[in-house]
């Protein structure tokens, strides 16, 4: 087997390979077309940040059975090419969770106190005591964004400094919020009372943009930024405006948008301090990232077990034609859940019905858990890691099974407990392979999930859904399929509208305000 290793990691992970009998050949620095010209001799790939496994190098990695990323972060792995061609991608979930959150802290502290600035004076000659006045960090508000495994240790060290802590996270329990010492409020509210504000969430289409000239306007004057997620969260000429004129006190960036910076107009303002993405850069995290992937290669291509797999579970080779179908179903069934309903998860239960009672359950639970947190936490929620980030989150999981699966052979059903209401999506399998919504919650409905769509609540009443067709029709906006649902003639309804490209803003506000309609929510699977 052969192994290669395209970014610089530790000397202790290749050691370790070539221990286990792999060939390893270490060639960092390639470019794209480099790469797809010698990935097709390799059986597995270890990377970091720096390698990009783009759709085209995929193709051409014709022997490659895994993929292994020495941190967390996997935005420049694309894993829909990758799990379509059955390659498994592995990450090492937790390996810098320590060493992100102490940066973070040493962020903190340099923009409070002018560290940099008054450092690079005091290098010119300089002895400017009075322009460098910084404020204290005790009793001042952090918010922070995201209260995964990073944002729960940075929580804990400012804590740790007396600062007031409040946390905004979609699947933050009341319950969690209390264990950590948090406060748990909305993102609005996370703006306007924050001193400090700290983001620890992935890239995804929802937090891309998170921080703009809209959402700064909503915070206090002379707040202070820290960014050590991921670039692209942060809009950073609409951050540099803010900075200009006084609305934002400092930031503390750790990742931007393109990396390296080509623009330095952000990176040069005299409030801006920042590090060339050194969140992980500890030897510590990178000699633990380093073995931990290392092993996990090397379990997967001499064991065959699947250790972190972010798009395959770890489930016997001889299960998987029955079971990946119901996986599949589940995960799909979680992400959709997740996107059309809001609140603090508390319970999850998966029920199994029919023909469904008698598979091995637990990999089907654990899909369906992934696919509900990973629309927000989409870079360490994986099929390992879900029950215990739902535990950590004090998310109760509950299965129930029954032979009556009514008029299907078998039916999954989601319910989760959010905010003291209780929701349901119910899913089977047609042909045993094809994954359907067939309920949600009262309304009966038959939905593909699959691409995307507009889930909206309305009145039925004639005439909604011409005047949907209409407006998406005046905006350019194809629909491939609709569904739809309604709990009795005349009452609530459900439309679900499938589409061929993404819905803008403007479309969906424009929706917002039509006839008889209660909300809409963009649905992506």
């Amino acid at each position: 087997m052969r192994v290669l290793v395209s970014d610089n990691i530790s000397p202790k992970g290749i050691e370790l390979l070539k221990k286990a009998g792999l060939h390893v050949d270490v060639k960092t620095g390639m470019s794209r077309e480099e790469l797809k010209a010698c990935i097709g001799e390799y059986h597995a790939l270890i990377i970091r940040s720096a390698t990009k496994v783009t759709a085209d190098v995929i193709e051409a990695a014709t022997n490659l059975k895994v993929i292994g990323r020495a941190g967390s972060g996997l935005d420049n792995v694309d894993r829909e090419a990758a799990t379509k061609k059955g390659i498994v991608v592995m990450n090492t979930p937790g390996g810098n969770t320590i060493t992100t959150a102490e940066h973070t802290i040493a962020l903190l502290f340099a923009i409070a106190r002018n560290i940099p600035q008054a450092t690079q004076s005091m290098k010119e000659g300089k002895w400017e005591k009075k322009r460098f006045m910084g404020v204290e960090l005790f009793n001042k508000t952090l918010g922070i964004i995201g209260l995964g495994n990073i944002g729960s240790q940075v929580a804990k060290r400012a804590l740790g400094l007396e600062m007031n802590v409040v946390a905004y996270d979609p699947f933050l329990s009341d319950e969690r919020a209390r264990e950590l010492g948090v406060e748990k409020v909305s993102l609005d509210e996370l703006f306007e009372r924050s001193d400090f504000i700290t983001i620890h969430t992935p890239l995804t289409d929802e937090t891309r943009n998170l921080i703009n000239r809209e959402s700064i306007k909503k915070m206090k004057d002379g707040v202070m930024i820290i960014n050590c997620a991921r670039g692209g969260i942060v809009n950073e000429r609409d951050l540099y405006e803010a900075l200009e004129a006084g609305k934002v006190a400092g930031a503390a960036l750790d990742v931007f948008e393109k990396e390296p910076p080509e623009d330095l107009t952000l990176i040069r303002h005299p409030q801006v301090v920042c590090t060339p993405h050194l969140g992980a850069s500890t030897r510590e995290a990178q000699e633990n990232v380093a073995v931990a992937i290392a092993e996990q290669v090397i379990d997967y291509l001499i064991n065959g077990t699947i250790r972190n797999a972010v798009n395959f579970p770890s489930i016997p080779s001889e299960q998987i034609p029955v079971l990946m179908p119901y996986i599949q179903l589940a995960e799909v069934m979680g992400k959709f859940t997740a996107q059309i309903y809001e609140g603090g998860i508390t319970e999850v239960t998966m029920e199994y019905r029919g023909e469904a009672e008698e598979i091995n359950t637990r990999p089907v639970t654990i899909a369906a858990l992934k696919g509900l947190l990973e629309p927000i936490l989409t870079e360490t929620v994986n099929f390992v890691n879900a029950p215990l980030i739902a535990k950590e989150r004090g998310i109760e999981v509950k299965e129930t099974k029954s032979p009556d699966a009514g008029d299907y052979h078998s039916m999954l059903v989601l319910r989760i407990r959010a905010d003291g209401s209780e929701r349901s999506v119910y899913g089977t399998l047609y042909g045993k392979t094809h994954p359907r919504i067939v309920r949600v919650d009262q309304f009966p409905v038959e939905i593909i999930p699959e691409g995307i769509m507009l889930f909206i609540f309305n009145n039925d009443r004639p005439g909604v859904i011409g005047s949907i067709g209409t407006l998406l029709g005046q905006n350019n906006i194809n629909i491939a399929r609709m569904h739809f649902g309604r709990e009795r003639p005349g009452g609530l309804a459900i439309s679900v509208v499938s589409v061929d490209s993404d819905i803008t803003s403007e479309v969906l506000e424009k929706i917002k305000i039509l006839p008889n309609i209660l909300s809409v929510k963009v649905v992506r699977l």
